[in-house]
């Protein structure tokens, strides 16, 4: 919700300081009616109708969002007909999926980086915290989640209608400046480390890129070339834990995000976070989080219904 409305509060302060263009912004989903954030929070949306003369379509989704039947077409109707397209958070990767970024720069929410690279190579990732590509009006926008779609907006409007009308949004969002282009949005622990300890930076990047599929302790150790020793030392040393517990609370912290964010089931998503059975995930999430999955989907559920329930109007 955070990263939708960066869009569309930048989009209504550029209406009232500049009168080349009314932006009209309007939410849109594959269905229509209220889409529910991560946050439980509500939006009401409206079906996207492409025979509109749409300047841009912004796509916001989450970690697990997968295209829904038909919008693969309406996209790239939109496409052929000059839209700009862009991804904020996740939706950078269904733009992706779409082939609506072949040869085009474009960055995501640091948490799906890895994956993307390897699944749309024809795709120039980068980690910046924004990125715009292309020229004219057709061009291919995208940024990390949460407040990086001010700066892809302030940086885009900017582009649009010059430095000024940027200078005078910035202060009006409540931001100091904003962020460049090349400026790198938050990375892994294993790319923080950096040169501090080489081995344990090569272990966390394998743990990171094989979640679905975990590797045994001595099989990380043996790919890095130390002992399991010297491998759990290197753990304690740097992060004050064990490699086989810290490799269990990083793909319960991307179920964690699944379950906020995406419709997969619970079983789907703890198979692919590397836990064999339900009960096996349901088991190590209680021991983290200090509730199970089904909990964490029943709160979401609770807050959707009380945020969609009719309000009382008594004063």
């Amino acid at each position: 919700m955070l990263a939708a409305s960066g869009v569309l509060d930048v989009l209504q302060l550029a209406n009232e300081l500049q009168n080349e263009v009314d932006y009209q912004a309007r939410a849109v989903s594959p269905g229509g009616g209220a889409v529910a954030a991560a946050n439980g929070s509500l939006l009401q949306t409206e079906l996207l109708d492409e025979q509109l003369p749409w300047h841009a379509l912004i796509v916001v989704a989450g970690e697990g969002a997968q295209l829904a039947p038909g919008q693969l077409l309406a996209w790239r109707q939109l496409a052929e007909a000059g839209c700009t397209l862009g991804g904020v958070d996740g939706g950078a990767a269904l733009l992706a999926v779409a082939g609506l970024l072949d040869g085009a720069r474009a960055t995501v929410d640091w948490t799906l980086a890895d994956a993307l690279m390897t699944a749309h190579p024809q795709v120039v990732w980068t980690r910046n915290v924004w990125e715009i590509s292309g020229e004219g009006q057709a061009l291919r926008l995208s940024c990390a989640g949460g407040t990086a779609s001010l700066d892809l907006m302030l940086a885009w409007l900017t582009r649009l209608h010059g430095e000024r009308l940027g200078q005078e949004l910035t202060p009006l969002l409540g931001l100091e400046r904003a962020r460049g282009r090349d400026e790198r949005q938050r990375v892994s622990v294993s790319e923080r480390l950096g040169s501090g300890s080489p081995k344990l930076s090569e272990a966390l990047a394998l743990m990171e890129a094989n979640l679905a599929e975990p590797l045994p302790t001595e099989e990380v150790a043996r790919l890095v070339g130390v002992s399991r020793r010297q491998l759990e030392r290197l753990f304690k040393q740097y992060l004050d834990a064990l490699p086989s517990r810290y490799y269990v609370e990083l793909r319960l912290q991307r179920a964690r995000r699944l379950l906020q964010q995406s419709s997969q089931s619970i079983l789907q998503i703890g198979l692919s976070c590397g836990f064999s059975s339900g009960p096996h995930f349901s088991n190590a999430y209680k021991s983290l989080f200090g509730n199970t999955p089904r909990d964490e989907r029943s709160q979401r559920a609770a807050a959707w219904r009380e945020l969609s329930a009719p309000k009382d109007s008594t004063p």
